[in-house]
């Protein structure tokens, strides 16, 4: 049964555990602030089109909604079949499960978010060449959106506008049945995926 006031010690190391946590406007923050230079980039320093810009950032949107859906599904709640998976799975969103009001712990740290799209930006870059800068804003934009609903979902009750509809959704995913509803900023791929509660 889910705890839902408190928090869980992860890391023994004080420091370790500190860094574990955030306040969720930091990285929403650091990853609207990136977009927007990969954004300024594409346009000052790239012979992308406007029009072609535009369009793979909702690509990259759309594509971001596929990959969350996919991670917290295949990844997030993967099988516990041993005792190294259990410990992995558990500090990737286990505890998040146990403690899902835990405002600090609804993002990864920092850190671990700007090496993450670090390397996606130089993995793309070699494959996509210039058209990650229109690509990789979309896609972390997606990331900060879910950073902002799963915040909100987590942290007020129900809103009275186009929120509730997502607040409910993932509210059957942690409360009613973790096997559906993994979607958190759009339903989309539940639809697709037939993991519509």
């Amino acid at each position: 049964m889910p705890n839902n006031k408190g928090t869980k010690v992860l890391f023994k190391n004080k420091w370790i555990e500190k860094f574990s946590r955030t306040h969720i406007s930091i990285p929403i923050s650091i990853f609207i602030l990136y977009s927007a230079g990969l954004l300024y980039w594409s346009v000052s320093n790239t012979a992308l089109a406007l029009g072609t810009t535009v369009g793979l950032f909702f690509i990259g949107l759309l594509i971001f909604t596929l990959t969350e859906y996919m991670m917290h599904r295949y990844l997030f709640h993967m099988d516990t079949y041993t005792e190294f998976r259990r410990k992995i799975q558990y500090a990737f969103h286990g505890v998040h499960h146990d403690y899902p009001k835990d405002k600090d712990r609804l993002a990864m740290p920092p850190i671990v978010s700007i090496t993450i799209a670090t390397i996606l930006l130089f993995l793309l870059k070699l494959v996509m060449h210039d058209f990650v800068f229109g690509f990789l804003p979309g896609f972390l934009t997606g990331y900060a959106g879910y950073l902002f609903v799963h915040y909100i979902v987590h942290a007020y009750q129900p809103p009275k506008n186009i929120f509730k509809t997502l607040w409910v959704h993932h509210g059957i995913h942690h409360y009613k049945n973790h096997e559906k509803a993994f979607g958190v900023s759009s339903p989309l791929w539940d639809f697709i995926f037939r993991t519509m509660p």
